[in-house]
């Protein structure tokens, strides 16, 4: 059994992708037997143009199972703009075809956000005649028309992406969406059956210390962290500038991270004359973990968008996993999740400054650790379950 793993994000690149396309392809290598293979493709670290940590072009692993063969391409330089990332992906796609050519493989297997990955896959897939597991970290379609505001833009653009939805989700044995929020998106492809396991917590985050109880009052004034991207998805120049001036020097925001609205952030920041906002570069997850550590609140925000309704931020399984409490502006299907899951979080709605300052100012302090939350959505857990259904994906796919 050979197995095609596409990925545009691996480790050593940060962020959510490349941890659980990293968690899941050594899982599904361990549930398989040395005589199968595992060939990933993806690229050299490039998720933030200011974070570009050292990669081989070509490894090979086998800690246990079937060896991984990992080829890394070389893309070009892009600060998440859409043509950028455009001129990226098209790098991606070519060398993927040229690499795979005439390849045999059982089973294609893709992980995306940006839906030119496994519109990639299913070309391939189709090529192959072999079947296609997805596992779909974001609704595109719906998220690049809403921050698109341009019509000679949107006009053509919109049934393009419907298009290629079509060919990609009806090409799919199976697809993974990370969150529950997306069902009714998918209910319009129903040729493929459907799993719904969400981002995890990874084992570095099982066992953080607790916060010392007086934290809250020791340190002056209050940190509240941000760490992730910083895009038009999330928003944060609408929210982040007009609270930290209406709270004034008692807090400060932490951000840590980079991104497509970076700029616009350090525009508001600058408008405002703001001391109280501090944004620093993107760094590895042990040194962030101890900002985790220093911080009193972590924060989180989705923009006030439709598609934003849908998702669930990456970002709130590290954030649950330690003792601190939870800032979010967020609704949707996020807010209906840490309402059932994750104690000790305080919502406010997208772009609310004042009900964000209401909660800040009003809720008395407190810590508290989450221990069903990391029970239930531990990495490990979940890339189990994940493998194996990639492996029952192909035995059926055999049987027929």
């Amino acid at each position: 059994m050979k197995i095609l793993y596409l990925t545009f994000y691996f480790e050593p690149d940060i962020g959510p992708g490349p941890f659980r396309n990293t968690a899941l392809v050594h899982e599904l290598a361990r549930q398989l037997s040395p005589n199968d293979s595992i060939h990933v493709i993806t690229t050299f670290p490039n998720r933030y143009d200011s974070y570009k940590p050292g990669a081989f072009d070509q490894e090979i692993r086998q800690d246990r199972g079937c060896p991984i063969t990992i080829k890394r391409i070389r893309i070009s330089n892009h600060k998440s703009g859409f043509l950028d990332q455009i001129r990226s992906f098209y790098g991606y796609f070519r060398s993927v075809h040229q690499l795979t050519y005439q390849q045999p493989y059982d089973l294609v297997v893709a992980s995306s956000s940006r839906l030119f990955t496994a519109f990639l896959a299913a070309i391939l897939s189709k090529r192959g005649q072999i079947p296609l597991f997805l596992d779909i970290r974001d609704v595109f379609r719906e998220a690049i028309l809403g921050v698109i505001k341009n019509p000679l833009i949107r006009l053509p653009l919109n049934p393009l992406l419907r298009l290629v939805e079509r060919y990609t989700f009806n090409s799919a044995s199976h697809i993974n969406l990370v969150s529950e929020g997306f069902r009714s998106y998918f209910r319009a492809f129903s040729k493929a059956t459907y799993s719904y396991y969400p981002n995890a917590i990874d084992d570095m985050f099982l066992a953080l210390p607790a916060s010392r109880s007086e934290s809250a009052e020791i340190y002056r004034p209050k940190t509240l962290l941000y760490a992730g991207n910083i895009g038009d998805g999330q928003g944060l120049h609408t929210i982040i500038p007009q609270a930290a001036r209406q709270l004034g020097t008692a807090y400060q925001f932490v951000i840590i991270g980079d991104g497509g609205a970076r700029q616009k952030l350090e525009e508001a920041i600058r408008k405002e004359r703001l001391t109280n906002v501090h944004i620093r570069q993107p760094t590895s997850r042990q040194l962030l973990l101890d900002e985790y550590q220093k911080a009193d609140y972590l924060f989180v925000h989705l923009n006030n968008l439709e598609t934003c309704k849908r998702v669930l931020p990456s970002k709130l399984f590290e954030y649950g996993a330690t003792d601190k409490p939870i800032l979010a502006g967020v609704t949707g299907y996020a807010a209906s999740f840490m309402n059932q899951h994750i104690p000790n979080s305080l919502l406010f709605k997208p772009g609310d400054v004042a009900s964000l300052v209401c909660q800040l100012r009003n809720t008395p302090y407190r810590t508290e650790f989450r221990p069903e939350f990391i029970r239930r959505f531990q990495r490990r857990t979940i890339c189990e379950a994940m493998a194996q259904l990639i492996r029952v994906t192909l035995e059926n796919a055999q049987k027929t």
